[in-house]
């Protein structure tokens, strides 16, 4: 993605309370107030819906996630050339605190350059890990594998973040391997300022862009294949001219702009017959490769979703009045819109990297523009620049971002959001994460079903429950197509809910302090793409006050 580079509790809410919850964070976030994930025992959340009888409301739903870049090694490793144990070490760092802050999901750059942080037989290993570009970690591991089995185990989803076309950063410094598409096709990799960039006119890159993703589609249990804005390259100025990128960022139009080489790829495409322009034909090359994603994900594993985070303003011809800026479709020739309305994917997640009041770019009304565009009702989660929290320039309070996903919270189009990036929830930049913990992610939350993939009820699980020490110790087992558990608890006719993993055999639900024993718990069992299955009692006793 085009990014700027930087370095047990509970809440038991009266109604005055809920009232200012609802004000400040929307109807959702008041949905979702709760506790923090403490190992087998998790302090659950205050349901604020229906109380009355045995049966729980709904389960809170919203995508909660944070870009976990590897890149110029922004986010993890945090630096190359970490040993095996040092780099595992830093990605349970992450997750805990993605847990801890009631994150739901990790989007993972797998694929920052045409190479890869988990061994590819198609391309070689990153330098970003060991600073050595085909160089596997020492002692030797698969860091995607391990990312995906220490995410599942905490109950989060991992979504595989693909680079589609560049082929080198600018900050690279170890030479090509052997086996990287530089090197074995050079033809299709073109030079462009200071970045190498596979054509995508070129038959051989889109062929090697997807066979890398469905590669880790068939090898890896992913929730989920993210690819980010790079299609074809952010324009740069030419050498007499300087700052088109940033100006690229900040809705202004550079000087004179360099063309993307792809000169033979086109002239291919007009010898053979081809009748679109330069610009039309460029839009259709991304356009094919982003249907052909959709349809081969889903013909290897139903069930994995395909996102993607474009640039944040739309069409030039379709914006809103007082809308301004950088135009994606003309010069990354992505038609973002049309993906959108012929449903080429599971989950938009457009870079709104503008504040609220910010004239020209206001992030509400992007938001609902990109709403209105999505026709077909796919999810809707928009990407909020986090780490400008504590930048050098242009600096975000928190509460910028507390405030967005508030606003956000209010529009039934949208049901999530995600951080751009970890490290800023990782330094609690400026207490940003203390905020997010106590206001907007009090408790947990389910990812949002995705039925256009399949609404099939997943298999009761069997559970049972009994007092042990100061909690009711649940026993777990899995049916069919079981994800997660949904567990409810009731104190005093306050409902707590809580998410655990299906590979839990058991769960301990802890009395509360103040309000005693629980008197009832409820399980239900929720599959890969959000369904819920029927609920079971799991127990039912007569409750003490502690």
């Amino acid at each position: 993605m085009r990014r700027i580079q930087f370095e047990s509790s509970e809440v038991v809410l009266q109604p005055d309370q809920k009232r200012r919850a609802f004000a400040l964070a929307g109807v959702a976030g008041a949905l979702a107030l709760g506790g923090l994930f403490t190992g087998c025992t998790t302090a659950p959340t205050v349901v604020t819906g229906p109380t009355g009888g045995d049966m729980p409301p709904p389960a809170p739903r919203e995508f909660r996630a944070a870009w976990v870049s590897t890149v110029a090694n922004i986010d993890w490793p945090s630096k190359p050339n970490l040993n095996a144990a040092k780099q595992q070490a830093e990605a349970i760092a992450i997750l805990d605190r993605a847990k801890a802050l009631n994150l739901n999901a990790i989007v993972l750059q797998v694929r920052p350059a045409a190479d890869a942080i988990y061994p590819s037989k198609i391309e070689p290993w990153s330098e970003y890990l060991t600073g050595l570009q085909g160089a596997a970690p020492q002692p030797y591991y698969d860091p995607l594998e391990f990312w995906v089995t220490q995410a599942h185990a905490r109950g989060l989803e991992l979504h595989a973040w693909f680079n589609p076309y560049r082929a080198r950063n600018n900050g690279a410094r170890s030479p090509f391997a052997p086996n990287h598409i530089a090197r074995t096709n050079p033809a299709a990799v073109k030079s462009y300022g200071k970045f190498l960039w596979m054509d995508p006119g070129e038959e051989a890159a889109v062929k090697q862009t997807l066979d890398v993703v469905l590669d880790v589609v068939r090898r890896y249990d992913i929730d989920g294949v993210h690819i980010d804005d790079y299609f074809y390259p952010y324009p740069i100025e030419t050498p007499t001219a300087s700052g088109a990128e940033g100006a690229a960022l900040e809705g202004r139009s550079g000087k004179t702009e360099l063309d993307f080489p792809d000169q033979p790829s086109w002239q291919r495409y007009v010898a053979g017959g081809g009748r679109l322009d330069r610009a039309s034909w460029r839009r259709q090359n991304v356009n094919r490769l982003i249907e052909a994603l959709y349809e081969g994900i889903h013909r290897e594993k139903s069930w994995v979703r395909f996102g993607i985070s474009p640039f944040g303003l739309g069409r030039p011809d379709r914006r809103p009045p007082g809308i301004n800026g950088f135009s994606q479709y003309d010069k990354l020739y992505a038609d973002a819109e049309l993906w959108l309305q012929n449903g080429w994917i599971d989950y938009f997640t457009p870079q709104l990297y503008w504040g609220i009041r910010q004239p020209g770019q206001a992030y509400g009304v992007l938001l609902d523009y990109w709403i209105a565009q999505n026709t077909r009702n796919r999810h809707v989660w928009p990407g909020l620049y986090t780490s400008r929290i504590g930048a050098p320039t242009r600096d975000y309070p928190p509460q910028e971002i507390v405030e967005q996903i508030g606003v956000t919270r209010t529009r039934p189009g949208a049901s999530g959001h995600v951080h751009f990036s970890m490290v800023a929830l990782m330094q609690n930049r400026k207490g940003i994460g203390d905020q997010l913990r106590s206001s907007a992610y009090v408790g947990p939350a389910l990812v949002p079903a995705t039925p256009w993939l399949g609404n099939d009820i997943p298999g009761t699980p069997a559970v049972t429950g009994a007092r042990k020490g100061n909690g009711v110790y649940l026993k777990l087992a899995a049916a069919k197509a079981n994800a997660l558990y949904a567990v409810w608890s009731r104190y005093g006719g306050q409902w707590r809910f809580a998410v655990v993993p299906a590979s839990r055999v058991d769960w301990t639900v802890p009395d509360d302090v103040k309000l005693g024993q629980p008197d009832l718990v409820v399980v239900s069992a929720v599959d890969r793409l959000g369904n819920e299955s029927a609920r079971v009692q799991a127990w039912a006793g007569k409750p003490l006050k502690a």
